[in-house]
This record gives C-alpha cells, structure tokens and sequence, in this order.
C-alpha cells in the first residue's frame, strides 16, 4: 500500500487517514480495497467503537484516481463498489474530518457518516453526470432524502460546486471549523462517541437509519449496474479521456 492509507487507535477510536497527498488523496483500487478491509476490522473489534476518516488540513479526498479508475473499468475490477458496501454495512458510528476537495466519491462516503466536520477551505463536488457516469455510494437515495430532490439534482446532476457554507446549510455537516483545529476537533468528538454506553450507541445508531438500509442494498445494485453501464459507453470513454489530452 506505500502507506496510502494510515490507521492508527486512539481511545477506541480507529483513525484512517488517506494520505496520498501529491495526487490530492485520490483513490486507486488499493486504496479502496484497504479501506474496505478497515472497516471490517471495525465491524469485527469490539474495542472499536467509533471510525474517524480523515486527510489532512488542507485535503480530504479528490475522487477516484482517472488513471486507475479507466484501467479498472475496462477489467470490471472496480473496487469502489466493495468500499460502498462495507460504508452501508459498517456498524460502528463514523465521524469524518473534511479539508479541501471533496470530490465524487469523497462527497458521497459522508452520506453515511453520523458527524462531519469540514474546514473552512472545504470545497464539495458531484461531477457524475459531467462525466458521463451516474450517482453512485447510494447517493441517488441518501441526498434526496436528506436535501430534497430538486437540490439533490441540483447537487448530483448540475454538478455544482459548494462550499462549506452551503454545505452545512444543507445539512450534510455538522460544524465548520478553522483548518488547524479540524482535526482535533473531529477526533475529540469521536473519542466521546467512543465513551458513551456501547449497547446503547449501536442501538440508536441503528434506530435511526433503519428506513435508508431497508431501501440501500437494491439502490446500491441498481446504481452499479447504471454506472458499470455507463462507464463503458463511447460518451464516457470520450470525456475521461480528455482528461489526459
């Protein structure tokens, strides 16, 4: 992994920083598949009773890394859809600290997180349908149920960027914080989720997302079918391409 992806435990918190920094912490396969493996490992110990995600200051993740991404769709190996998978599966609660870009997928994975924090240098992006691709981490659900459809399209299909601002105006942060107290501040909040009575976290947490997960396995299929569809269409090869022209 060249240590892409760094954990660490801290106070029964599992700490996942994504740090490919030079390539603005996109994703490769690897990285995915070793982002899925951690939250199995979360799943599975019970001393872990809270994630944290996180980049760093001034970064949190810029999608999917093109290179990688146009080589694995033309094998079918796309390990995006496993991390979408272990992020509607995971049962620990999930805090996540967002600097910068947070592009595609690094919008997406914070529709199942139960607090974000976001800098003020933070900047949101579905770019999906500027692509030729489709909604995918079961945004296609999750963003309308919690901003509505017409913002929803708004966000997923225009493509809009939005700030920090905008985003906890919408509801998908918690709090804005100065870049240099961002990852403090979300730690801190993980290491209290961490403490709280465990029975009775899992349980709420549960509670409260019962209706999404009822719905979240067939939105998750139909999504990969919609995006693996498109991904190999001439329309979306044109546009990725051009990327590296």
């Amino acid at each position: 992994m060249d240590n892409l992806i760094i954990s660490n435990e801290d106070n029964g918190v599992l700490v996942i920083t994504i740090n490919r920094f030079d390539k603005k912490n996109a994703l490769n396969n690897d990285m995915y598949l070793e982002l899925c493996r951690l939250f199995t490992l979360a799943n599975e110990r019970a001393d872990i009773r809270c994630v944290l995600i996180q980049g760093d200051a001034k970064c949190f993740c810029a999608g999917n890394d093109l290179h990688d991404f146009i080589k694995c769709s033309e094998s079918g190996d796309l390990a995006a859809f496993d991390l979408v998978k272990a992020l509607a599966n995971l049962e620990k609660p999930l805090v996540a600290a967002v600097a910068g870009p947070a592009v595609g997928i690094g919008t997406t994975l914070l529709l199942h997180c139960d607090m974000v924090y976001a800098a003020d240098n933070a900047k949101f992006k579905l770019p999906f349908t500027q692509l030729g691709l489709s909604p995918e981490a079961g945004s296609s659900l999750l963003l309308p149920l919690r901003i509505g459809h017409n913002r929803a399209f708004e966000l997923l299909v225009l493509g809009k960027m939005f700030s920090a601002e905008q985003a906890l105006n919408y509801g998908l942060i918690n709090e804005i914080c100065p870049a240099d107290e961002l990852l403090s501040t979300a730690l801190s909040t993980a290491q209290a989720i961490a403490k709280l009575p465990l029975d009775s976290l899992l349980t709420s947490r549960k509670l409260m997302k019962a209706h999404s997960q009822a719905l979240l396995p067939q939105v998750l299929e139909n999504e990969a079918e919609q995006f693996k569809r498109l991904v190999n269409t001439d329309e979306c090869k044109t546009i990725l391409a051009s990327f590296f022209k």
